[in-house]
């Protein structure tokens, strides 16, 4: 009886690299942009390559929770911008960098942070959407968290007032005074308005005024860590003492203010250095601080107004306001 003949049959060669390795080592240079392939450094490339394990993220995030509670005050910076700038202005202490894991960290303006944060030794660690959005809770965050020392107010406490003297300036100075804005995103808004337009400083009422929280310097796209703004406790004294110097002191009030001696800032030139005075919402400039005011301002409306809507929001009459002083500056320059 014939035994049945066995046939030899060639097995497969085992590739080189399994799949799941050869997705992940070229999923980065497939998905990033092309301007960007070569000046990311490898060590950046494999912090977005390396998906890990869910217990080694699990592990991670317990990590950075005890972290966190050792630390003695931070806060949550969130947004591209205000990240970015925080990060290279130097501005704040800071402890880490979060990118929400996926395709979001392949995005150029994210890889353009990390390489910052990279270069600035910060440390850079991805995390679940879960995660970080319960750093920065209900706020738009774009997929970045930076981990960090708040801002402050510059005071007489924490600096000297040397910004305070006279100085000799080719430019006449505006400075911008502003009492009790007590809503973050108003007040991020005038801060870009202001850098944006040339204002030389801020300066804050400290009581009944909004702190420089990370919802301030993302409403101001991140000039909260690029222009510094100080604090005064008392504006009456600031006013007094600017007055002496031979300041300008103008206030500003609302279209339905109807004083004769108030006026239409088309109208207005400055002429010597000037503190433009704007009020917080609702109850605008106090009588104190108008009593201090050489001059009072006002943006005429375009048409007859219902009751409940004759006024502009604080941050858009603010940016008004300073476009018309800042361009008669400027005209009065080139006279």
């Amino acid at each position: 009886m014939k035994r049945p003949r066995t046939v030899a049959t060639k097995s497969k060669p085992k590739p080189a690299f399994s799949r799941e390795k050869v997705t992940k080592a070229t999923a980065w240079s497939s998905e990033a942009p092309r301007h960007l392939k070569r000046s990311v450094s490898s060590e950046l490339e494999k912090l977005f390559l390396d998906d890990g394990h869910t217990a080694k993220r699990d592990r991670t995030v317990k990590q950075k929770t005890n972290l966190f509670s050792k630390l003695d005050h931070f806060e949550f910076v969130f947004g591209i911008s205000p990240c970015l700038l925080a990060i290279t202005h130097g501005r704040r202490r800071i402890w880490g960098l979060f990118v929400k894991e996926g395709d979001n960290s392949l995005r150029a303006p994210v890889l353009k942070i990390c390489q910052e944060a990279h270069s600035h030794g910060v440390p850079i660690h991805r995390v679940s959407k879960k995660d970080i959005d319960k750093m920065a809770p209900g706020c738009v965050h774009q997929g970045v968290c930076l981990q960090a020392s708040p801002l402050t107010y510059v005071t007489e406490e924490n600096q000297n007032q040397s910004w305070l003297l006279p100085r000799k300036d080719k430019n006449m100075p505006l400075w911008l005074v502003l009492e009790n804005v007590q809503d973050p995103m108003n007040l991020g808004a005038i801060l870009r308005s202001a850098y944006f337009l040339g204002v030389d400083k801020v300066v804050s009422s400290i009581s009944q005024s909004c702190p420089l929280s990370p919802v301030v310097s993302k409403a101001s796209s991140g000039v909260m860590e690029v222009m510094e703004v100080y604090g005064y406790k008392n504006l009456g004294e600031l006013l007094k003492l600017k007055q002496a110097q031979d300041w300008d002191v103008v206030g500003t009030v609302g279209a339905e203010f109807k004083e004769s001696h108030v006026t239409k800032c088309s109208d207005f030139t400055m002429s010597k250095p000037t503190l433009l005075l704007i009020g917080g919402e609702g109850g605008g400039l106090s009588q104190e601080l108008q009593a201090h005011c050489q001059t009072l301002l006002t943006i005429p409306a375009g048409r007859p107004l219902f009751s409940g809507i004759e006024s502009l929001n604080v941050s858009v009459a603010t940016g008004i306001l300073l476009h018309s002083l800042l361009y008669s500056r400027c005209s009065k320059k080139s006279m």
